[in-house]
C-alpha cells in the first residue's frame, strides 16, 4: 500500500509574494490556479511506471522577470520551505537511482505489508518427483518486505494471544434427526453382518423401463458425469434381488472416507488404493456430498441449488454394491469371501473441513460456532467408520493452493500481499470471536483471498475427536508418502485390513508416477519469498505444535532445521 504526495509550490511575483502550496490534488487558498492540477510545466517523477509509485511531484515556477535577488529577498520563512523542497526532491530521486530503474523505492512507506519466500521442500502437495531445490536470486521486493515483517508479526501475536483450543458442545441425536429428516429415514440403524461395507437391501418400485438414475443430481447438473451413469444403466437390472414379487436393490455406503486435506498429496494416495482389487471407491472421487452437495451446493459464490437427496449420494456406490451383491448371492463359499471382503471408500478433501453451509441452513449457534459438523451426521450412520487424514507442512499446502486455484498473475509477490490480507481478516475476526468460531466461518472464509483456515489442522482434527476415537483415525504426513510410497501405501493396507499384494501388483502401485503433480507454468513462478514462509511458519506454528501434541508425534509440527 503506497501513499502518492503531489506537491507544487507557486511563487507568486506580487508584492506580497504570496506562496500557494496544493496537495493530493486538493484546492489551492488564493486566486492562482495550481500548476500541478493543471499538468503544466510540471517535473514529475514516476517510479516503475506505476500509477501507485508516484512518490512525489514537486514543481517551481517563477513567472515573469524573476532575478536572484528577489529569491535573496524572500523571508526566511519561504527560502526555508523552497530548500526543504529541493532536499526532498533530491532524497527521492536518490533513492530511486540508488534502488535501480524497475525495482522498488529504498524508501517504504510504514503501510505497505510484503511478502515471505519459501525454498518448499516438497513444491506441491500432490506432487512425489518434485522435491528438487529451486534457487532464484534474491529480489528487492523481498528485501523490501523484509522492513514490514515486524507490523505483521504484531498481527500473528495478536491472533496467537486468542488461541484457546476448547473442547466443542455436542448436539443431542433427536437435534440430528430434526435437521436431516429424510436422511435418518433412508439409512437403516443396523448393516448387513456378512459385508464388510455397511449395505443393506431396500426395496425398488421402479418399472422394467424406468431409469434408476433419471433424477440424480449428479448426473443432471455435470455432463461429464454422464458416460458413468451409462454404465451403472447397464448394469442395473442385472443386479436386483427378487423376493414376494418384489424388487430389491443392495445400498452401501463407505466403509472408509479419505477426509483431508487438500493439496496434501489426497489424490495420489487414491490412485494407488483403487489398484487394490478388494477396493472400491464411488463412481466420483470427490462427491462433496457431506460437506456441500447435500446442501445444494456447487459453488458457494453462485448460490444455492436444490440440494442433492442422499439417494443421489447412494447411487455412486452402485458399481461395488453389484459386486457385493453378487457374493451375497453366489453359491461357493470362495465366492462369496471374495466379494463380501470389498471395502467401499470415499475421497472427498473437503470432508474434514468443509462446514461453510451451516449458516445457511443450521439455527442456535452459540457464539457464532456452528451447531452441528459434517462428522456429527456421519458418525451417527456409521460409528465404526475409518478415517484417513492426508497432512503436510501448512505453509506449503497454501502456497500450492494458491498456484492451483489463482485464474491469474500469479506471483510470489501476489501471493504475499494475499497472506497479508487474510492474515489482517482472520485476525479482525478473532478480536470478537472464538477460535472456532472463526475457522468456520463462512463470511470470512469467503472474503480471504487465500484458504487460511485449512491449514488449521489441529482445530478441525479435535473437533473430529470428540465424536471418534483416536484409534479410527490414520493421519499421514505426504513429506513421508513421498520419500517411501511403499511403507505409506502398507500402512494404509493395515489400518483397513487388506489383504496382500502380489509382487506384481505392489510394483504398479507404488512404483506408478505421481497424481495431481504441480503445473509446469506455475513450476516456472518457483517459491514464495523467504519472508512470506516465515510469516506462515509464525502463523501456523502454535497449531502445528498443538498437532503435534495430539498426536504425540514431533513431525506433525514441521519444523525447519
Amino acid at each position: 500500500m503506497r501513499h502518492c504526495i503531489n506537491c507544487c509550490i507557486q511563487l507568486s511575483p506580487n508584492s506580497e509574494h504570496k506562496q500557494q502550496v496544493g496537495c493530493g490534488g486538493g484546492p489551492l487558498h488564493g486566486h492562482l490556479e495550481c500548476p500541478a492540477c493543471r499538468g503544466e510545466n510540471k517535473i514529475v517523477l514516476r517510479v516503475d511506471g506505476k500509477q501507485m509509485n508516484l512518490l512525489a511531484v514537486l514543481e517551481v515556477r517563477a513567472e515573469g522577470n524573476e532575478s536572484w535577488g528577489r529569491f535573496l529577498r524572500f523571508k526566511k520563512g519561504k527560502r526555508c520551505s523552497l530548500v526543504f523542497g529541493l532536499m526532498i526532491m533530491t532524497l527521492v530521486m536518490a533513492s530511486y537511482i540508488l534502488s535501480g530503474a524497475h525495482q522498488e523505492l529504498l524508501i517504504s512507506s510504514p503501510f505497505h505489508y510484503g511478502a515471505f519466500p519459501s525454498n518448499p521442500s516438497l513444491m506441491d502437495g500432490e506432487s512425489l518427483s518434485d522435491t528438487k531445490e529451486h534457487h532464484h536470486q534474491p529480489s528487492v521486493n523481498n528485501i523490501s518486505y523484509m522492513k514490514d515483517y515486524p507490523s505483521i508479526k504484531l498481527i500473528i501475536n495478536s491472533i496467537t494471544a486468542r488461541i484457546e483450543f476448547t473442547t466443542r458442545q455436542l448436539p443431542d441425536p433427536e437435534d440430528l434427526k430434526k435437521q436431516e429428516l429424510h436422511m435418518f429415514s433412508v439409512i437403516p440403524n443396523k448393516f448387513l453382518p456378512n459385508s464388510k461395507s455397511p449395505c443393506w437391501y431396500e426395496e425398488f418400485t421402479g418399472r422394467n423401463t424406468t431409469d434408476p438414475y433419471l433424477t440424480n443430481s449428479y448426473v443432471l447438473y455435470s455432463k461429464r458425469f454422464r458416460s458413468t451413469f451409462d454404465a451403472l444403466r447397464k448394469a442395473f437390472w442385472g443386479h436386483l434381488s427378487h423376493a414376494s414379487g418384489k424388487h430389491f436393490r443392495l445400498r452401501c455406503l463407505p466403509r472408509f472416507y479419505i477426509i483431508g486435506q487438500p493439496k496434501c498429496g489426497t489424490t495420489d494416495l487414491y490412485d494407488r488404493l483403487r489398484l487394490h482389487p478388494e477396493v472400491k471407491f464411488s463412481a466420483i472421487k470427490e462427491p462433496h456430498w457431506w460437506t456441500r452437495k447435500r446442501f445444494g451446493i456447487v459453488r458457494l459464490r453462485d448460490g444455492l441449488r436444490d440440494r442433492y437427496p442422499v439417494e443421489d449420494y447412494l447411487d455412486l456406490f452402485d458399481l461395488a454394491a453389484h459386486q457385493i451383491h453378487q457374493g451375497l448371492q453366489a453359491s461357493s463359499a470362495k465366492e462369496q469371501s471374495r466379494m463380501t471382503s470389498i471395502i467401499i471408500g470415499e475421497a472427498s478433501a473437503s470432508t474434514m473441513w468443509d462446514n461453510n453451509a451451516w449458516t445457511f441452513f443450521y439455527d442456535n449457534s452459540t457464539d457464532g460456532e456452528p451447531p452441528f459438523l459434517t462428522q456429527d451426521f456421519i458418525h451417527a450412520f456409521q460409528p465404526d467408520a475409518k478415517l484417513i487424514v492426508m497432512l503436510r507442512d501448512p505453509v506449503e499446502r497454501l502456497y500450492s493452493d494458491y498456484l492451483y486455484f489463482a485464474s491469474s498473475n500469479k506471483s510470489a509477490d501476489d501471493f504475499h500481499e494475499k497472506v497479508t490480507e487474510a492474515l489482517q481478516l482472520f485476525e479482525n475476526c478473532m478480536l470478537e470471536f472464538s477460535l472456532r468460531a472463526c475457522v468456520y466461518n463462512n463470511t470470512l472464509n469467503n472474503a480471504m483471498p487465500v484458504r487460511l483456515q485449512v491449514g488449521l489442522y489441529a482445530v478441525y482434527l479435535l473437533d473430529w475427536l470428540t465424536v471418534f476415537n483416536k484409534e479410527q483415525f490414520l493421519i499421514l504426513r505426504l513429506e513421508d508418502h513421498a520419500s517411501n510410497v511403499k511403507y505409506t501405501m502398507h500402512r494404509v493396507f493395515q489400518f483397513l485390513n487388506l489383504g496382500p499384494l502380489g509382487e506384481k501388483q505392489e510394483t504398479l502401485m507404488t512404483k506408478s508416477p505421481a497424481s495431481n503433480a504441480r503445473r509446469p507454468e506455475d513450476r516456472n513462478l518457483g517459491p514464495m519469498w523467504p519472508v512470506t514462509q516465515r510469516i506462515l511458519q509464525d502463523f501456523y506454528g502454535p497449531f502445528n505444535a498443538r498437532l503435534a501434541q495430539v498426536l504425540a508425534d514431533e513431525a506433525f509440527a514441521w519444523k525447519k532445521t
